[in-house]
């Protein structure tokens, strides 16, 4: 059965209302953090974060803490205590943000990175009257907390401190182009900024954190500086610059142009018949053709001046990296890793190579990559309200959207800074499953879930707390959060062995400014076919590579680097059209995207994440799952460290599909930009808290002879009571219990 037919199938049997006698709610107790809890993974963490000293990166781009022992981050993007009021929980509780109860709570099931996303530019709407060097104190006062809590629980934290979407500026401050501009790429370029910007850092870094006694640069708690989240010269934001801010940029290119070619006279001649409107017939400004000129194949003398542009504008970043690089490390004394940014461009498959070398001269690359389906409605980018449309895609049925499916520079790490299964899709359980899996083979190294502002579970509630509305960014729900804790030990842990390279790219700077198609892009609309008509002439590979290629290994470029020496393992042999599969380098994993299950088969954890309807018994070497769910996520895990087949303590770990209670929604054709029309769902009523969450209908057979019970777990671990067994050769069967996620057998 096609994907397609796949979907239809499952939209036709859909429940039309949630709740009832094929669900539960979802509505766990307060954990009490019991000391003989059965499930806890606070062992995995150090007692305290940083306790052998800073993170640091090793040869291959892995990360390595103090001790030099490797490590990897199962990570989340937290809001927890950034508001110190009372507030109403969906369940009618009345809490205030606990960060150590946050930081217990996420330590248990398998967190050991947090992210700080703040904003550090001044509060004008409190202090109007703020200079511009003046940091924001509540922001900052809320990143002290947040690094001492997570601290205490072995928890490192990473620092994202600059955001130029809600920045505001001040008439007072004598910035360039004044008080009503946009922030958007002035941070690289513009030396009032920028210097504001330092003075931010210094206050939030050098300064003792009361609540540690420690200074931010001097805690190895704090792993991660990211220099500023989501802005680039490259994306179509550049074009938002004007006015006297555009001027300077002007003037800044022609000073490189003319350093690059001797003078103006060889600049124009270099240019000749590219003069722009606001070109200076001295040469001591020249203008920007659009970025969409760019995204664009380009000929002659105007293919040269788009790319000199392209190679200037990526440089200033990267001399604006490396400036702030060695102000944090030298300047301020900060021994932590320092994140360039993680943002993406006007065209993935023509500029994404150039912001990745602009990252460079920082230690850490990062993307924020979400997966999501079309969603359309009056405020579809932040809340879920009745009337809006969506469609429910899935990484099984479609798996070139999958966020860990990413070049990878080579020699460095690489982290997913914000990424989700956002809501209102339907699928979201399959996430920490394809993620460990998939994280684990290609050795991207930390994917940050986003987001969370509670303590323990998110239940449904309003988007901004009165709008009647379902919140949509969200990570702590039965399907995510729920399934945490089997995904991240086994990412954790190892048990899944990462692959050696499927695809090594080599790419010339040069190509990179003329906008070369490289080999392979990330893009997840990339057509080896289609977009492959300009690679390199000197690339020993010249056709496009099937984007698949991220399911079988590790996918690397370097740049800088001899476009002949660029490499392709012999894909045919990991990849089967005729039956829509796709095999790892390792074995351990298989990818069926035509009936919509994958495999994971390694000594230490085996499972599926699955559409069951079209294939209700999946058999790995020591487990078989047999389920009547129409879709969930499997996973049966070592807990002591042995083979499934020997080992004495194993989790099983099961995941379906949940809405809040009373969700409707209905089939509807969706119209889009341009024409097109898709097919999806509306939602009828958003419904209410709790969560409901499908009955599992799951039997399990592991086989191994040692085992002999099995106990049913709580959503926080603890034990609620046995459940049958039967013996069979070789092993155990047993039934998964309908309400529940989590099961122990021994």
């Amino acid at each position: 059965m096609s994907p397609l037919l796949i979907l239809l199938s499952l939209n036709s049997v859909r429940m039309q209302t949630w709740g009832g006698p094929d669900t539960w709610a979802f509505a766990p107790k307060p954990d009490d953090f019991r000391t003989d809890a059965l499930l806890d993974l606070r062992y995995l963490n150090e007692k305290t974060a940083g306790e052998s000293g800073f993170v640091s990166v090793d040869a291959d781009g892995n990360f390595l803490l103090g001790n030099r022992k490797l490590e990897r981050f199962w990570a989340v993007n937290t809001n927890v205590g950034r508001e110190k009021t009372f507030v109403q929980s969906p369940l009618g509780r009345q809490t205030a943000p606990d960060l150590a109860r946050h930081a217990h709570f996420l330590a248990k099931r398998g967190v050991n990175m947090v992210r700080f996303h703040g904003q550090l530019s001044p509060n004008l709407g409190k202090n109007p009257d703020a200079k511009f060097s003046d940091i924001n104190e509540d922001e900052r006062d809320w990143g002290w907390r947040l690094v001492a809590a997570m601290k205490k629980e072995g928890i490192y934290t990473t620092l994202s401190p600059y955001w130029m979407v809600p920045m505001k500026f001040s008439k007072n401050w004598n910035l360039p182009g004044g008080a009503n501009q946009s922030a958007a790429s002035l941070v690289f370029f513009d030396p009032t900024l920028k210097a504001a910007y330092k003075s931010w850092l210094k206050a939030l870094l050098t300064e003792q954190n009361p609540y540690t006694g420690v200074a931010l640069a001097q805690d190895p708690a704090l792993a991660i500086i990211e220099l500023q989240n989501e802005d680039s010269m490259l994306f179509w934001n550049i074009n938002d610059v004007k006015g006297e801010q555009k001027v300077n940029l002007e003037r800044l290119f022609a000073k490189w142009a003319k350093s690059k070619y001797g003078s103006a006279q060889k600049v124009s001649q270099a240019w000749a018949g590219q003069a722009l409107h606001d070109d200076d017939r001295a040469g001591a400004a020249y203008d920007f053709y659009n970025i969409w000129d760019a995204t664009q194949p380009q000929s002659g003398t105007k293919q040269i001046r788009v790319g000199d542009q392209i190679q200037f504008l990526t440089e200033t970043m990267r001399g604006f990296n490396k400036e702030m690089t060695e102000y944090l490390h030298h300047d301020l004394g900060c021994k932590q890793l320092v994140n360039a940014g993680n943002w993406r461009t006007a065209d993935p498959i023509r500029l994404n190579d150039s912001e990745r070398y602009s990252y460079t001269t920082t230690e850490v690359d990062a993307v924020n990559k979400y997966y999501d389906g079309v969603h359309k409605g009056p405020n579809s980018g932040w809340a879920i309200m009745n009337g809006d449309q969506f469609t429910s895609p899935s990484v099984l049925l479609d798996p070139k959207p999958l966020p860990t499916n990413l070049k990878q520079t080579m020699g460095r790490p690489i982290i997913i800074t914000e990424s989700s299964w956002v809501m209102p899709m339907a699928y979201d359980t399959e996430g920490p499953f394809m993620i460990s899996a998939y994280q684990s083979l290609t050795g991207v190294n930390a994917y940050y879930w986003f987001a969370t502002s509670d303590d323990e579970w998110s239940q449904p509630m309003s988007a901004n707390g009165y709008m009647p509305s379902d919140q949509k960014w969200l990570m702590g729900n039965p399907d995510m959060l729920g399934t945490f804790p089997a995904a991240a030990l086994m990412y954790r842990s190892g048990y899944i062995e990462k692959g050696s390279p499927a695809v090594v790219e080599e790419r010339a700077l040069t190509d990179l400014w003329a906008r070369k198609t490289p080999i392979i892009s990330e893009e997840a609309s990339f057509d080896p076919n289609r977009d492959a008509g300009d690679i390199a002439a000197t690339s020993s590979v010249q056709h496009g590579v099937n984007p698949l290629a991220f399911l079988v290994g590790p996918v690397e470029v370097e740049y800088g680097g001899d476009p002949a020496k660029s490499k392709v393992v012999d894909l045919s042999k990991y990849i089967d059209s005729s039956t829509m599969t796709v095999n790892s380098i390792t074995g351990q994993l298989a990818l069926n995207f035509e009936k919509g299950f994958c495999t994971l088969d390694a000594p230490c954890a085996q499972g599926v994440a699955a559409f069951f309807r079209a294939k209700p018994m999946i058999r790995t070497s020591d487990v078989t799952f047999l389920s009547q769910n129409e879709y969930g996520s499997a996973i049966v895990v070592s807990l002591d460290g042995l083979p499934i087949k020997e080992s004495k303590k194993i989790l099983v770990q099961y995941g379906t599909r949940s809405r809040p209670t009373g969700w409707e929604d209905q089939a509807t054709t969706i119209s889009l930009d341009g024409g097109k029309k898709v097919e999806g769902f509306q939602v009828v009523n958003f419904g209410k808290a709790p969560w409901q969450v499908q009955k599992a209908k799951l039997d399990v057979i592991v086989r191994n002879a040692t085992l002999r019970k099995a106990t049913l777990l709580d959503m926080n671990g603890n034990a609620v009571g046995n459940l049958p067994v039967e013996r069979i050769p070789g092993g155990i069967r047993f039934k998964f219990p309908d309400s529940a996620m989590y099961v122990i057998v021994e």
